[in-house]
């Protein structure tokens, strides 16, 4: 049997035994390592089984994942997400349909230090949902915002979906996070817009809420400098090149951690906060591990190669090829956590791009883009289960 039949079954069978619902990680390391002892030798499998977790593990950009992890961990146990919250409330709380546009800037914010998509659409709902809930907001218009306001975290820098696509393809972080940036912000801008429509079209989905004075918006803006003040030391930091984006997670995380203390943190918190990180820390780099030995088998198997070379006998245009990937991505964001869907079809994709000559960065952020509007679409949808 060749080897591109054997890449070919391999990838049947990644799917159907994530139809079995086995966990992500343990399907790609299952097909990688078998699929690569049946192309090479069990005894080259059970080599690379060895080095694999040590590179995952000593490569020094992973090691920023677990650094954006804290940072919305802390924020979440801190109380942090509760005061900024508060402070979106009171600027924007007096409007109709206020509370939902607080929400989905919340998660903008909030977003802009977690860096993931399900942690601010977990932590917002348990701050911001109750809140709308009592001032009567229809609850599908108040889940809705909660549920597209999460997604901004995978495309907000620093965004760790970014960070795992930049080193699963070998593209500056850097320039991840600062294409990524406008359409974050623009899609934060045109959530917004959208509940301003909607209330005006249907204006019994919400009331507006207490009107309040200039002067009290203007100090409440003091609850939103430790996030502003985080995010651009880090953003321009890493933009003008004062540290790598690893450094930047670091100091990031620091500062988050000098805020949580000042702001009256204990060590309880601290400590689950801690191993907070460290469990969800372990699970991204268990499907690091994963996705890195699914790629040596995929790229053993040339698999990538004869894909690229049926869509040009087909002769179909980039874009079009761009097109079909979007559109697998959008069915997957409807069932599958970004960062999964990110490290099992990055090594699958990426060799096809290339030989398109399309842009990887462009491509990256269209990714993205179409896994956001995944995590939120029937029948699944990551996001809305989280609120759930």
């Amino acid at each position: 049997m060749g080897s591109e039949a054997i890449g070919a079954i391999g990838l049947g069978l990644l799917l159907v035994l994530m139809i079995l619902r086995v966990p992500v990680a343990l399907t790609m390391l299952i097909v990688g390592v078998v699929g690569f002892a049946q192309i090479i030798s069990w005894d080259a499998a059970v080599a690379q089984l060895k080095t694999v977790p040590v590179e995952v593990l000593s490569n020094y950009s992973f090691s920023a994942v677990p650094m954006f992890i804290l940072m919305g961990v802390l924020q979440a146990h801190s109380g942090m997400a509760g005061k900024l919250f508060d402070s979106t409330r009171i600027i924007c709380g007096g409007w109709k349909g206020g509370l939902a546009i607080a929400a989905v800037g919340s998660c903008g914010i909030f977003s802009a230090i977690s860096g993931s998509s399900l942690a601010t659409a977990s932590t917002m709902t348990r701050v911001a949902l109750p809140e709308m809930e009592r001032y009567g907001y229809n609850r599908g218009l108040a889940t809705g915002a909660l549920a597209a306001g999460g997604t901004l975290g995978i495309m907000i820098p620093p965004s760790i979906a970014l960070l795992i696509y930049a080193i699963l393809t070998e593209q500056s972080v850097g320039d991840m996070f600062m294409a990524g940036l406008i359409p974050g912000l623009l899609g934060l801008v045109m959530y917004s817009l959208t509940i301003t429509v909607v209330m005006y079209l249907r204006p019994s989905l919400a009331v507006a809420g207490e009107p309040t004075p200039w002067k009290e918006k203007f100090l409440c803006l003091t609850g939103l400098v430790p996030f502003f003040g985080v995010f651009m030391v880090m953003i321009l930091g890493i933009y003008f090149g004062a540290f790598t984006p690893t450094e930047g997670a670091s100091v990031g995380a620091f500062a988050t951690l000098i805020y949580a203390l000042v702001k009256g943190m204990r060590g309880m918190q601290l400590w689950a906060s801690v191993q907070e990180t460290l469990a969800l820390s372990a699970v991204v780099f268990f499907m690091l591990v994963g996705a890195e030995t699914l790629g040596y088998f995929i790229s053993v198997s040339r698999i990538s190669f004869s894909i690229t070379d049926v869509l040009y006998g087909m002769d179909l245009t980039p874009i079009v090829v761009v097109l079909c990937i979007l559109a697998l991505y959008f069915v997957l964001g409807m069932f599958m956590d970004s960062i999964a869907m990110l490290v099992i079809t990055v090594p699958v994709v990426y060799p096809i791009i290339q030989a398109m000559g399309i842009d990887p960065v462009w491509f990256g952020i269209l990714t993205v883009l179409t896994v956001e509007l995944g995590l939120m679409t029937p029948p699944v949808g990551m996001n809305v289960f989280v609120i759930k």
